[in-house]
């Protein structure tokens, strides 16, 4: 059986690690599906994924053939029954949207003209600018039943708990996404008409104050699409809550049909979408457009849906982002997953374009295992051609998808089956995390006692009416300091300081905070947000703030509930210019900080005894340190570079020192920890600079451990022991090598990371003979017996 429990997955009640690749039947003649699953089986993957087209399934009479009958790769079930003759697990995505790079986003042409209603039109009532439908339009939830009931029989009598391989069920892919993108939110006179009654139930009598002089039927469809600024930020908000409302319905009706047509007792999963131009900031809109389909619902798993490029520092932090907030608003029991995790080269089109380095996916793929992964879908791993369509359209290919011919140039194994430049380093990280599954499938992250706060209606920004300039107000000051804050400040400073951090989700008044919670904001910040934190310090808590002193809600309201109970208020904005170039000293905490230049700051007048911690060489103050209640706050009102040496001064001024020391002579160097329930624990190192680091760790481990500098390559990582138990061996209780490989009685380590490679070992038996040896340029300890064995050697051991 297939559970989700302690945010793992369980297969048959044992923690299990799925490292999926993403192979499209439909793009790969059948007589290469062995091929490519043998090449995936090479790449060190468990598991298959693939997309299940609507539109090449359906053939121009409106028939559905999964048999083959008309196409040999038409056949869905023989591709998932090879996938379990190779061993393989297999993640269906079957839609009714599937995007995939496909025309329609995967939808047959025929609903189109078949059922105009369901074409959405926009603002002003323009036509939708791509290629979406109204999710819950009667006719296209008619026609969705009618596809799953061809495609969902054949997934039920493959799932696992049938001694099947389909482990999960996608359901739709990437719902919202074409609205976010487009900047056009689906407004067919369906869902305004949904929009009156939702807003009438929600208001009641209130309705016709909060939309003053607006009727109903066509007076309300005009309101809505044109909307005047007398209430449009109040729409703003409405409509963003009615839109996540409204797609938990579309996915619980999808799972409601799969269930009726025999898919139960797996997972259902759902797709967040939201990476932008290698930007892993706006991740966070689909979490919001998203999280009330799937967050705390037992049997559902939300993945990632990732496309940042080629890795930096940055990129790193942005991933990191991505995994914190995903875990802020799951519930105890779902696990983080992501369903399409990039891989490849990055050369999409073809054209030799970009040329991912080979390090990119192993740190990624390490990244995301240290917060808690329990599925990776490499997405793509494997390319192929776009067969014709059955009708042509007309269309300059009259192919399926839009990239013409070949598809997936960037992949580890390209159109033609061939291993790509991305195999080679795609495989090896696989197989790390292959050797290290059992205990990756079961720690739990490590987290010190401070977390950025989440709030999710921060990134309900997809949807503003480009007429209103009180929208765009709004919408520029939420995406100006939400998150990560201006230059991603209080992120990066976190992580390059060591700080094992998650986010904490701020409009759950049922999720405990931690000691410190951490926020970026602006002027805009909701009311009952601001009160949460206010009575969070007061009873003792702590508070960094970074950013704008709230003063605003999300409709534009006045609000200065955190304000006021930190008594504190904004004065004079500063912002540089061609003539004016602000720049900050430091008091107190921040006495030790030079001179530093920033893009802006708000001047700030605070209470008596508060201290100074920032002011301009002009002496305006914009950072200060003041006690709360039983609590303490720091709040700094400009636009700060990452500091991680002030934000560790300030974490510990506010009660959450670091629990894990990272010392690094080359800045962008992360650690995080993680921790099994029954003992056992990993420290996931990662260097994604092209520079060689000393690092120096100290986290709570047995005497000696790591007690000399570590030498980190350029654009690596590792994972070393911590106590991991060891079949037929026992316990490596201290490690500065990474376990390569476990063998009966033995255990491999890749090279160490420093000149003398040391490894503390405590072996299950009586020790009788043992040796160290290289193998494969890889160091072997045999130990066949026990007691406690430290076993030290250096390059040429002996």
């Amino acid at each position: 059986m297939i559970t989700l429990r302690d945010q793992r997955i369980l297969v048959d009640g044992r923690p299990a690690l799925v490292l999926s690749g993403e192979v499209h039947y439909f793009r790969v003649p059948r007589a290469e599906w062995e091929q490519r699953l043998d090449l995936l089986v090479e790449a060190g993957c468990t598991c298959v994924a693939s997309y299940i087209p609507w539109l090449f399934h359906e053939l121009p009479d409106g028939s559905l053939d999964l048999t083959g009958a008309t196409r040999p790769e038409r056949d869905l079930g023989a591709f998932v029954d090879l996938c379990a003759a190779k061993g393989l697990g297999f993640l269906a995505r079957p839609g009714p949207f599937v995007m995939a790079e496909l025309k329609n986003e995967g939808l047959p042409y025929r609903l189109y003209a078949e059922h105009p209603e369901i074409v959405p039109v926009g603002w002003d009532g323009a036509p939708a600018p791509t290629r979406t439908v109204d999710y819950g339009a009667p006719a296209f939830l008619a026609e969705v039943e009618r596809w799953y009931a061809a495609v969902m029989p054949v997934l039920a009598s493959r799932l696992q708990p049938a001694g099947g391989p389909v482990l999960a069920v996608q359901l739709d892919n990437e719902i919202g996404m074409l609205a976010w993108v487009s900047g056009s939110p689906d407004l067919t006179d369906h869902v305004v008409a949904e929009l009156r009654r939702w807003c009438a139930e929600r208001y009641g009598s209130g309705l016709a104050a909060r939309y003053p002089g607006v009727g109903d039927g066509a007076a309300w469809a005009r309101a809505v699409r044109s909307p005047q600024e007398r209430w449009a930020a109040a729409l703003r908000v409405d409509l963003g809550w009615f839109l996540r409302d409204r797609t938990a319905r579309y996915v619980d009706v999808l799972a409601a049909l799969a269930r009726r047509h025999g898919v139960d007792g797996v997972p259902f999963l759902v797709n967040v979408h939201g990476t932008e131009g290698g930007n892993g900031v706006p991740f966070a809109i689909g979490i919001s457009q998203l999280y009330r389909s799937y967050a705390g619902r037992p049997g559902f798993a939300a993945g990632s849906d990732h496309y940042l490029g080629d890795l930096s520092a940055g990129v790193l932090a942005d991933l990191h982002l991505i995994g914190a907030t995903m875990a802020a608003v799951n519930g105890p029991d779902q696990p983080l997953t992501s369903l399409e995790f990039e891989a490849g080269t990055g050369d999409y089109g073809g054209g030799l374009e970009q040329l991912h380095d080979p390090a990119t996916v192993d740190l990624k793929t390490r990244l995301c295992l240290a917060q808690g992964h329990r599925l990776l879908n490499y997405y793509l791993l494997a390319g192929g051609t776009n067969p014709p369509l059955d009708e042509p359209v007309g269309d300059g290919d009259d192919r399926l998808g839009f990239t013409g011919e070949r598809h997936g140039t960037a992949a580890p194994i390209g159109p033609r089956g061939e291993r790509g430049l991305s195999f080679a380093p795609t495989a090896a990280v696989v197989h790390t995390a292959r050797v290290h599954a059992p205990w990756l499938a079961d720690l739990d992250e490590e987290h010190d006692d401070v977390a950025v706060g989440f709030w999710a209606d921060a990134f309900a920004t997809e949807a503003w009416y480009p007429g209103s300039a009180t929208m765009r107000g709004v919408v520029d000051d939420l995406t100006a300091h939400r998150g990560p804050g201006p230059r991603k400040a209080l992120w990066r400073s976190l992580l390059l300081a060591g700080y094992r951090f998650g986010a904490t989700d701020l409009q759950d008044p049922d999720r405990p905070l931690p000691r410190t919670v951490a926020l970026a904001t602006g002027r805009v910040l909701d009311a009952a947000v601001q009160r949460r934190l206010a009575d969070h310090v007061r009873d003792g808590g702590s508070l960094l703030l970074l950013g704008r002193l709230p003063q605003r809600d999300p409709e534009d309201r006045p609000c200065t509930v955190l304000a006021d109970a930190l008594g504190l208020a904004p004065g004079e904005r500063v912002a540089e210019d061609g003539h004016h170039h602000p720049s900050l000293v430091g008091h107190g905490l921040a006495a030790d900080l030079p001179e530093t230049r920033v893009g802006w700051l708000d001047a700030l007048t605070a209470p008596a005894g508060a201290e100074p911690l920032l002011t301009d060489v002009d002496d305006r103050l914009c950072g200060v340190t003041l006690a709360v209640g039983a609590g303490r706050a720091v709040v700094v009102t400009a636009e700060l570079p990452a500091l991680p040496e002030l934000v560790t001064a300030l974490l510990g001024w506010l009660g959450s020192p670091p629990g894990l020391a990272l010392r690094t002579d080359v800045p962008g160097v992360l650690a995080l920890t993680g921790a099994r329930p029954g003992g056992g624990r990993l420290l996931h190192l990662l260097n994604p600079t092209g520079y060689a680091a000393t690092v120096a760790v100290r986290v709570d481990g047995p005497p000696g451990l790591l007690d000399r500098p570590l030498r980190l390559p350029p654009r690596t990582g590792t994972m070393l022991a911590l106590g991991l138990d060891l079949p037929g061996l026992g316990t490596v209780v201290a490690s500065n090598a990474e376990v390569a490989a476990v063998e009966p009685d033995r255990v491999r380590f890749s090279p160490g990371l420093q000149d003398r490679t040391e490894v503390w070992l405590r072996t299950a038996r009586p020790v009788e003979g043992p040796s160290v040896r290289t193998v494969d340029d890889l160091v072997v300890v045999t130990a066949p017996g026990g007691a406690d064995l430290v076993v030290t050697f250096g390059a040429a051991p002996g």
